[in-house]
C-alpha cells in the first residue's frame, strides 16, 4: 500500500502558498478540502468551452453541457453504488439536501410520531428535524453521546419503537471524527419501519460509501468536502421513497404540466431540481470524485490513519492539552482544548505560524455543551497532509502554550 503524498501535494496549487512568510499547513479539511488542479481545470473548461443552460437548448453548447451534467450524475451514482441514476439529486450541498427531506417530512408526520436525531449532529442535521417536529406535532428524541464521544447504542435501542417514523444520524462527526455504526443503526431502525437519513458530509471524503449496503433511505453529502467545489452537493434517496416525497421548491425544470390553476411534477430526479442547476460545479464535483476514486483507497485510509494516530500520540503526551472525543473508531479529526487560552486564541496564534485549523463550536453547540467546553480547536486531516505537518502543529502549539501562559 504505497502512498506518494509528495506527488499528491503537487496537484494542489494552494499548498504552495505561504502565510506570513511561512509554508501553509492546511489542517481545516473537515470545513472544506482544497482542490486539485484537475478539478479547477474541469470548472474552467466548462465555462470556456460549453457554458449553457441544460436540457432545453436546441444548439450544440446546450447538448454538450447537458451530456457533461448528466454524465456527472452517473459518476456520483457509481461512487455511492446507487441502484439508479434517477435517485441522484443535485443540491447546493448537504444542508439543502437535508432540508429537502425535512420539508417533506414535516408534511408527512402526525402528532405523536417520533423522530430520532443525535447529540453529535451538525446543526444542519438537528435544527431541520426540530423544525419538522414543531410543524407537525411530532416528538424529537436525541441519542446521547458517551464520554468517549460515541453514540450511546443502548440508549438508541431503547428509543426505537412503533412510533418511530424517521431516524437521522451523521456518518462521521464533524466535531469529533467519530465514525458511527451506520449500517447497524439503520438495520435497527428498519425493524420498526422507520425511514433513515445519513448525513454523509464528513463520510463521503473517506471513500467506500455504499448506500445499498448501508440500507438507508437517504444519504447526503457535499462536493467541497471531497476535493470538489463549493455550492454543489447530492441528495441520494431510494426511488420508491423519492417518487412519493413532497417537493420543496417549485419553478422551472421540476414541472411536467402547468395551467393557470395547477401543475404536475416532472419525473425523478428533476422534480427536486427546480431552476437552473449549478452545472459547472456539478461537472467539477464529478471530476473530484473521479480523481479521488482513482486513488488506492486502502493506501489513502492507511495514510489518514497514520496522520491521526501520530497526532493523537503527540496530543496525549502534551501536558495541558485535552482531546475531546476519544472514540474507538475515528477518522481524521483531532479536537482539543488547552489549559491556557480560549480555542479562538489558539487558532489565531497558530495562523500566525502558517497553520490553519478551525476553532469554535463547529456548528454543534449541543455537543460542546455535552463536554462542557465553549468550543474546541480542531485539526482535521486530508490525503495531502504529512506527518511532518503534524509534528509542526505540535511544535507550534508549544509556542502557543508559552505565549498564553
Amino acid at each position: 500500500m504505497s502512498f506518494d503524498v509528495a506527488a499528491i501535494r503537487k496537484q494542489f496549487p494552494i499548498l504552495k502558498r505561504e502565510i506570513d512568510g511561512k509554508p501553509l499547513i492546511y489542517l481545516d479539511n473537515a470545513a472544506t478540502t482544497q482542490k486539485p488542479q484537475c478539478v479547477i481545470d474541469a470548472l474552467v473548461d466548462y465555462y470556456s468551452t460549453c457554458n449553457s443552460n441544460v436540457h432545453r437548448g436546441a444548439h450544440r453548447l446546450a447538448d454538450e453541457a447537458t451530456r457533461r451534467f448528466e454524465d456527472a450524475r452517473d459518476i456520483v451514482k457509481n461512487f455511492i453504488n446507487a441502484p439508479k441514476r434517477e435517485e441522484v439529486i443535485w443540491t447546493t450541498g448537504t444542508t439543502e439536501a437535508i432540508n429537502i427531506v425535512a420539508n417533506g417530512l414535516a408534511s408527512l408526520l402526525l402528532p405523536g410520531d417520533e423522530v430520532i436525531a443525535t447529540g453529535m449532529d451538525h446543526h444542519a442535521n438537528l435544527v431541520t428535524w426540530q423544525q419538522a417536529c414543531k410543524a407537525s406535532g411530532a416528538i424529537l428524541r436525541t441519542v446521547p453521546v458517551t464520554d468517549m464521544g460515541e453514540l450511546d447504542q443502548a440508549a438508541y435501542d431503547d428509543m426505537l419503537n412503533e412510533r418511530t417514523k424517521f431516524v437521522a444520524f451523521p456518518h462521521v462527526s464533524n466535531a469529533l471524527g467519530t465514525v458511527n455504526p451506520i449500517k447497524d443503526m439503520t438495520a435497527k431502525a428498519k425493524q420498526f419501519g422507520a425511514l433513515v437519513l445519513v448525513d454523509g458530509a464528513q463520510g463521503a471524503a473517506h471513500g467506500h460509501v455504499d448506500v445499498q449496503d448501508i440500507g438507508c433511505d437517504f444519504y447526503a453529502f457535499s462536493g467541497h468536502k471531497i476535493y470538489g467545489p463549493m455550492g454543489v452537493g447530492v441528495l441520494w434517496g431510494k426511488e420508491s421513497v423519492l417518487a412519493e416525497w413532497p417537493v420543496w421548491r417549485t419553478g422551472g425544470e421540476m414541472i411536467s404540466t402547468v395551467t393557470l390553476q395547477d401543475a404536475t411534477w416532472n419525473v425523478l430526479p428533476y422534480r427536486f431540481e427546480a431552476g437552473t442547476p449549478n452545472v459547472g460545479d456539478a461537472i467539477a464535483m464529478a471530476e473530484a470524485i473521479r480523481w479521488f476514486s482513482a486513488l488506492d483507497q486502502e493506501a489513502v485510509a492507511a495514510h489518514e490513519k497514520a496522520l491521526l494516530d501520530h497526532a493523537t500520540e503527540l496530543a496525549e503526551q502534551f501536558e495541558g492539552l485535552t482531546i475531546i472525543g476519544t472514540a474507538k473508531e475515528k477518522i481524521g479529526v483531532l479536537s482539543f482544548v488547552m489549559d491556557q487560552g480560549h480555542p479562538a486564541d489558539i487558532g489565531f496564534l497558530l495562523d500566525r505560524q502558517g497553520i490553519a485549523v478551525r476553532t469554535g463550536d463547529h456548528c454543534a453547540q449541543p455537543l460542546m455543551a455535552r463536554f462542557n467546553v465553549p468550543g474546541t480547536a480542531r485539526a482535521s486531516f486530508a490525503i495531502y497532509n504529512t506527518l511532518e505537518e503534524v509534528d509542526a502543529l505540535f511544535v507550534a502549539l508549544k509556542k502557543v502554550q508559552t505565549m498564553l501562559a
